[in-house]
């Protein structure tokens, strides 16, 4: 179950970090202290790394925090910006678009299946045992006659 999880976050990562990566450029000249390409490339930075992390450490409640924190915020930057015209914030420009194309469209649903499956992801993997949580479950087992 984890490894499929791994997949699809990844995947879902992946579409998002493709989908801001060629829609860079042509964003450049929108913003005037950081361009919203800039912010696209970040973006694609971000989901690049996220995805790597779910593939090479997703035996790790953290990486899948993360890949859950990457998705759900760009999701929730899509949808901001589509809905409300919110303006420049601070040096970031106004990335109002109010039209659904092809691009918005599949990175918005790899960011909803990302988020989700890297909260599953999240919910299945416990957290790290302690060494002592361990020895004590080890020493444990042998007293009950069952460790060996």
């Amino acid at each position: 179950m984890r490894l499929l999880l791994q997949a699809v976050t990844a995947a879902a990562l992946a579409v998002d970090a493709y989908v801001h990566a060629s829609l860079a450029s042509p964003y450049d000249r929108v913003g005037q202290q950081i361009s919203q390409g800039t912010v696209f490339r970040l973006e694609a930075a971000v989901a690049s790394l996220a995805a790597l992390l779910v593939l090479l450490l997703g035996r790790r409640r953290p990486v899948w925090a993360f890949a859950f924190l990457v998705s759900v915020s760009a999701l929730g930057a899509v949808l901001l910006y589509q809905f409300v015209n919110v303006g420049t914030l601070g040096p970031l420009p106004n990335m109002y678009e109010p039209v659904w194309g092809p691009s918005k469209n599949a990175s918005a649903i790899a960011e909803a299946v990302g988020a989700v499956a890297a909260l599953v992801g999240f919910l299945i993997t416990g957290p790290p045992r302690s060494a002592s949580t361990r020895a004590g479950a080890a020493q444990g087992d042998k007293a009950d006659g069952g460790g060996g």
